[in-house]
């Protein structure tokens, strides 16, 4: 919004603003934030930036040594639709509270880290992606998880109609139109708001899943962007939720037997404006250059390790199972949405030519996302890898349909997220190139994934245990 600290405090006094909130990305991914009077705020805080405590929730060093600072960008800056006084909200990145150098682990400055390795190789000057952000909207989900009680009922206006409209039926909600479809305004909503803030919105609908699931989808844009632009529209989707009286949520899985919510990653390679993921011949697979087929085979080599990142949480794999467009199976394909990376059929041109790889989703820190991302497919590039060496395709076909002896040559992504966080924790070298991600932050991300999220609910009866095994 501003290209320079005393544009945007030269803003904030001529629009009278009230308040200046800080918002810094957490280590697992979500936003957290801290506000200030405008009155106090001046350009000192965009060189020194505000001290917080880095261990609370953010997940930024331990306790003994947690100081760190928000360090407001001036570029990030846009009015804060949610707050009744006038707010004016700043992206920051993480930085040390005495040297103000970049916190190692900071998901933004990672990202950037990534970018930034990716043009000192050569290959690309840019990585351009963009996510599919798909979510249910509910009206009210009661936990109970006590020792004596353990339970979740889910209610959802489009299967709880009353009889006022017919409800949607199981996988019956694809584009559906209204009266089935019930939010259709609350997207719209969320799509202008979106787009007053700043971020084109290609189009939004109503998705698979009968109970409430919605997609939006956004243009590629620069990797940091991008990521910056996710965070502001998860941002946006649950708050407009809310304002409805519903509840908005990104989880894999919130619905047995109904499709997941998957954050699919539109991706390609530029240089000088350049799309190096085309190929014009007409012997070129999808119009893929060689390069892209590189990317592809270092996207599904490491895609073990990735779904360590991508895929951080147990609900993750109760979606990457078979029968609901989530890959299971690591190969790519024209078109193909069991695929774990689909090419997209309708993308022909040069300038629309990308891959989308499927598996991630937004359980994942979206910085650390992409940033993995990029690194596996600049390894492959890189490692020269020839997707003629390796069974990952193309395969244009109904995987799961093809006899024993072809199924036992594909490579499954890992079923749980024990096995994720074990393949991360056995291949992360690409990772940790040009120090993008740094050893001792991967380990505590395994370590901490491990601790709160396996042994955490491997611990806990789950209710149809007890349709199992009561009478045992």
């Amino acid at each position: 919004m501003f290209d320079s600290a005393e544009a945007a405090i030269k803003f904030i006094s001529d629009h009278d603003v009230a308040m200046v909130d800080l918002k810094v990305a957490g280590a697992a991914g979500q936003w957290l934030h801290i506000t200030l009077p405008a009155s106090g705020f001046s350009t000192k805080h965009f060189e020194e930036g505000v001290g917080y405590d880095g261990s609370s929730g953010a997940g930024f060093g331990q306790v003994v040594d947690s100081d760190v600072a928000a360090l407001p960008l001036a570029e990030t800056a846009f009015i804060d639709p949610f707050w009744d006084r006038p707010t004016i909200s700043f992206l920051c990145d993480t930085v040390t509270a005495d040297t103000k150098e970049a916190v190692p682990s900071d998901p933004r400055t990672i990202a950037r880290r990534a970018v930034q390795y990716m043009q000192g190789t050569g290959i690309a000057d840019a990585a351009m992606m963009g996510p599919e952000f798909e979510f249910h909207v509910l009206d009210r989900v009661d936990v109970v998880n006590e020792p004596y009680a353990a339970g979740v009922t889910i209610g959802c206006c489009e299967v709880d109609t009353e009889g006022a409209t017919p409800a949607i039926p199981r996988h019956g909600g694809y584009m559906r139109v209204p009266p089935g479809d019930q939010f259709h305004d609350l997207r719209s909503d969320m799509a202008l708001t979106l787009e007053d803030l700043g971020i084109p919105v290609r189009y939004h609908h109503h998705e698979v899943g009968a109970p409430g699931q919605c997609e939006i989808e956004i243009d590629l844009a620069d990797l940091v962007c991008v990521a910056d632009r996710a965070m502001l529209i998860k941002y946006v989707v649950k708050n407009i939720a809310h304002r409805h009286g519903k509840l908005a949520t990104f989880m894999p899985k919130p619905v047995f037997a109904e499709a997941g919510n998957g954050m699919h990653v539109h991706q390609r390679l530029e240089k000088a404006g350049r799309n190096l993921f085309y190929d014009g011949a007409p012997d070129a697979y999808g119009n893929l250059s060689p390069l892209a087929l590189q990317y592809i085979v270092g996207l599904l080599k490491h895609s073990g390790a990735l779904a360590g990142l991508a895929n951080p949480s147990t609900n993750s794999f109760k979606r990457l199972v078979e029968g609901y467009e989530a890959p299971v199976n690591l190969f790519f394909s024209l078109g193909n949405r069991s695929a774990a990376v689909r090419v997209p059929r309708y993308a022909v041109s040069e300038s629309d030519k990308r891959i989308e790889y499927r598996p991630p989703d937004f359980t994942g820190n979206v910085y650390l996302t992409l940033a993995a991302m990029l690194m596996a497919g600049l390894d492959g590039i890189q490692s020269k890898l020839d997707v003629a060496q390796h069974h990952f395709g193309p395969f244009d076909m109904d995987v799961a349909k093809q006899d024993e002896s072809f199924q036992k040559k594909i490579t499954p992504l890992p079923r749980t997220l024990h096995d994720a966080l074990a393949a991360l924790e056995k291949d992360h070298d690409f990772l940790c190139k040009g120090e993008v991600f740094s050893e001792e932050m991967l380990e505590r991300w395994i370590a901490v994934k491990t601790a709160r999220d396996v042994r955490e609910v491997d611990s806990r009866p789950h209710p149809y245990e007890y349709q199992l095994y009561l009478d045992a």
